[in-house]
């Protein structure tokens, strides 16, 4: 497994490694989770939800790109307003 090396202000590492020993987890799993969280996703994975979720709903591969463009549009209008 790789590894990576990351500089945290000390506040954040300090609470951090008090919030893993409260919750007796590793400090990897809980940044691990956070990125899960926060949708970091390799490509292969987003492309089966993409494709389950087309199955599920019964769309061509247009029909569902079509959809999304106007959803991802509609959901930037709404942050701009």
């Amino acid at each position: 497994m790789p590894r990576l090396t990351i500089t945290l202000e000390d506040q954040l590492h300090q609470a951090l490694k008090e919030t893993a020993a409260r919750q007796r987890r590793s400090i990897d799993s809980i940044i691990e989770e956070s990125l899960r969280l926060h949708g970091i996703r390799t490509h292969q994975s987003v492309m089966d939800i993409v494709s389950k979720a087309r199955a599920a709903a019964g769309l061509e591969p247009d029909e569902a790109l079509d959809l999304a463009v106007r959803e991802v549009r509609e959901l930037r209008r709404k942050q701009i307003a």
